[in-house]
């Protein structure tokens, strides 16, 4: 999600402007090796002592701090003693304190009294932005359809986006071949293990429901409020144009309606599409997601 990074980008801007603090970002394993050398030495006073100068104290990864006992005893008098001072302490956590196994109930306390932020995965055209932007540092070029081929597939973690970036540079160049759709599909296959989705009538229905934020039951349901109605007759429409399902089995789906009714719905959905041209950008986006999430074998 890119914490690390971000710790790193507030210790950098903190340093700039006031460049007469003291400033530390260390891991919490790092954390935890110091105080063990500590122990060893009989320096103790020593460790809690440099850390109590700190002005701004970065950990990352305070999670890994989870069942160590006496690793948590100094590191709650050091966090009492900053804070009694003034002193920023910015912490970084793969989960919210409440979540945080293994943690003392006093540690977790304190760490409620500043502010959670938290880290969403990076929306696609962040992700597309992102592996553009390696690109140019590495001067490499890919094709845009690539790119944004393993971008809606990559998800959740830049490091695999950068991973794929690398293998998919790397095969090219070791077997000779072209950068495509096909090697990127190859190379993803290592990074993602359940990219082969068959378009069912269930995914289209979840895609749909997800883009219009609504339940998958209500596109099933009689609801006519306008919305619904909308997303029902898109997700028909979608149905009857990406896969080889009946028009009957397609109204079964969709509550038990008749093919009529899924021949009405793609009338209207394509009357729709000839005059709004928002609407006609979302069946398009929401067509390329469906194609762009299929990784034929």
């Amino acid at each position: 999600m890119g914490k690390t990074h971000l710790a790193h980008a507030i210790g950098n801007e903190v340093r700039m402007r006031f460049p007469d603090k003291t400033i530390l970002y260390v891991t919490s394993d790092s954390f935890t090796n110091q105080f063990i050398q500590a122990l060893k030495n009989n320096a103790i006073n020593d460790f809690a002592n440099f850390y109590q100068m700190i002005d701004v104290l970065i950990v990352d990864d305070i999670h890994f701090l989870s069942n160590k006992q006496k690793t948590q005893d100094i590191f709650f008098q050091i966090f009492n003693q900053l804070h009694q001072g003034g002193k920023q302490i910015i912490l970084t956590s793969d989960r919210p304190p409440k979540d945080l196994d293994g943690m003392e109930e006093r540690l977790i306390s304190r760490f409620k009294w500043g502010l959670s932020a938290d880290l969403q995965s990076p929306d696609l055209e962040t992700r597309i932005a992102i592996m553009e932007a390696k690109m140019g540092e590495e001067g490499i070029e890919i094709p845009s359809n690539v790119v944004e081929y393993i971008c809606y597939n990559i998800q959740n973690n830049i490091r695999e986006l950068e991973g794929v970036l690398v293998s998919l540079v790397a095969q090219s160049s070791l077997n000779q071949r072209e950068i495509d759709i096909d090697l990127a599909k190859e190379v993803i296959k290592n990074f993602v293990s359940q990219i082969n989705k068959e378009i069912t009538l269930d995914f289209i229905q979840k895609l749909v429901a997800g883009h219009f934020n609504v339940q998958v039951e209500k596109l099933q349901g009689k609801t006519r409020k306008r919305s619904i109605v909308i997303a029902r007759q898109l997700s028909m429409y979608l149905a009857k144009n990406l896969t080889d399902k009946s028009l009957k089995a397609i109204g079964d789906m969709f509550g038990g309606r008749d093919h009529s009714t899924v021949i009405y719905s793609c009338k209207t959905v394509q009357d729709l599409m000839e005059t709004d041209v928002v609407f006609k950008d979302t069946v398009s986006e929401l067509e390329k997601k469906i194609k762009m999430s299929l990784n034929e074998k």
